[in-house]
């Protein structure tokens, strides 16, 4: 046999009957691989190809913005952000049937747009709007369904971490231009959930709460200001080039914590527990990092992306039929895999072939991400479904049945966007980012 061909073997067989004992993803790419290594190379050159991979692919300017948006979120996770975004998101949702549910989705999507965490905004949001929901009446099953659902959206809507993984991953995609690409796409998935919240309150009577007197509005909004202030000083910043995504990341870092010291949410003794949950969290993504890059060593040296393209090319060489084919595979992953590993595994594969059929980087970025953003929300690995069934104190057997209409509505948003390159590139096109 091969010895490319035995490398290949080793590498699929091996993180495969690792996942499946039930090894770490991060230890079952990282042994995988380096056994596949060992295949291609002696046992000394497989070891310092290996040491010398992690380090390539850690080793990155860009990446030290990961580290500071996960510290920003949890700063914000700590900071009293999250009560002034469910209040502001409360008035915007007015009296419509189901208000609450209309507050859960909004706040969702601008706590996940700050911190940048879909489960920090499942946990954050929902157990400030169970207890709430709850004292109006609200089927717990659905209030959860609705928290769980919407949690993801901040994963598109920027900043995001999974974003900029893929921008480093494909080679240097403008995470400019992505961040701004995931705006339309994030909105549309808030949108369908609370579409689906509308017609199930309305059938099952929720009545809307009374109208917010306006001056009680105009101070919500104000006290909501200087957080929703976040995105634009660290969005507007990095598209109009007056720093770098790291830079700010590390400015947001800087503004949570003058917050959440304004509000009295976080004392200095708050700190050491505040760094040391970041790193945990931080060494879980960078080490991951470390260890696709080895993988991603072993699959070019092997041309495993090549024999993919040219499998799925047999197949057909319709670009709808390949996209909806990349659509399936991607879903199906996103259910037992997180975002991170399977955007640094999954990219080198389907990239080449979305290139040659003219999609832009840009634009697959965001089916990638849409794709595993739902992934985290379904069983039987789905983080955020994990934390919104918890937060909730429901099992997860009762969350699943109610979710569905809400997996069929991002369902059909995803094939939307996919199908609709101008969604994601239009706000790119207007700013200049992408030609």
């Amino acid at each position: 046999m091969d010895v490319a061909i035995q490398a290949a073997l080793i590498l699929f067989i091996g993180v495969a009957f690792l996942l499946i004992i039930g090894a770490p993803i991060s230890i079952s790419v990282g042994v995988a691989s380096a056994l596949a290594m060992f295949t291609l190379l002696d046992m000394e050159n497989g070891l310092l190809t290996s040491a010398q991979r992690m380090f390539t692919g850690m080793n990155s300017f860009t990446l030290l913005a990961i580290p500071f948006f996960i510290l920003a979120g949890v700063i914000m996770n700590n900071g009293g952000i999250a009560i002034r975004l469910v209040n502001c998101a409360k008035v915007l949702s007015g009296r419509m049937p189901g208000s609450l549910a209309h507050t859960n989705v909004l706040a969702n999507m601008l706590f996940g747009s700050i911190s940048g965490s879909g489960v920090a905004a499942a946990a954050a949001v929902g157990s400030t709007m169970a207890p709430l929901q709850e004292k109006e009446g609200y089927n717990r099953e659905f209030s959860a369904a609705v928290n769980i659902a919407s949690a993801p959206a901040g994963m598109l809507i920027p900043p995001s971490n999974t974003l900029i993984v893929y921008s480093l991953v494909s080679g240097g995609t403008s995470i400019s231009a992505l961040f701004m690409a995931g705006y339309v796409p994030g909105i549309l998935w808030g949108i369908a959930c609370m579409v689906i919240a509308f017609f199930y309150a309305r059938k099952a009577g929720y009545r809307s709460e009374a109208r917010v007197p306006l001056k009680v509005a105009l101070l919500v909004f104000l006290e909501a200001i200087p957080s929703l202030l976040l995105i634009v000083i660290v969005i507007g910043g990095i598209v109009g080039g007056v720093f770098t995504a790291t830079e700010g990341s590390a400015i947001a870092v800087v503004y949570s914590l003058m917050l959440a010291f304004i509000y009295r949410a976080i004392k200095i003794k708050d700190l050491p527990r505040i760094l040391l949950e970041s790193a945990k969290t931080t060494s879980i993504v960078i080490f991951l990092i470390g260890v696709s890059s080895i993988m991603s060593w072993v699959m070019s040296f092997t041309n495993i992306p090549g024999i993919i393209a040219d499998l799925l090319l047999s197949i057909t060489d319709n670009m709808i039929l390949i996209l909806l084919i990349m659509n399936l595979v991607l879903l199906i992953i996103g259910t037992f895999m997180d975002p991170t590993p399977a955007v640094l595994i999954f990219t080198p594969i389907f990239l080449p072939i979305a290139l040659s059929f003219g999609i832009d980087p840009v634009h697959f970025g965001i089916i990638i991400v849409f794709n595993l953003s739902i992934g985290t929300i379904t069983p039987p690995v789905g983080p955020v479904l994990f934390v919104g069934a918890k937060v909730a104190n429901l099992r997860i057997e009762s969350v699943v049945r109610p979710l569905i209409p809400f997996f069929v509505a991002t369902i059909v948003v995803l094939m939307v966007v996919t199908y609709v390159p101008e969604l994601s590139l239009k706000l790119p096109e207007l700013l200049g980012l992408v030609k």
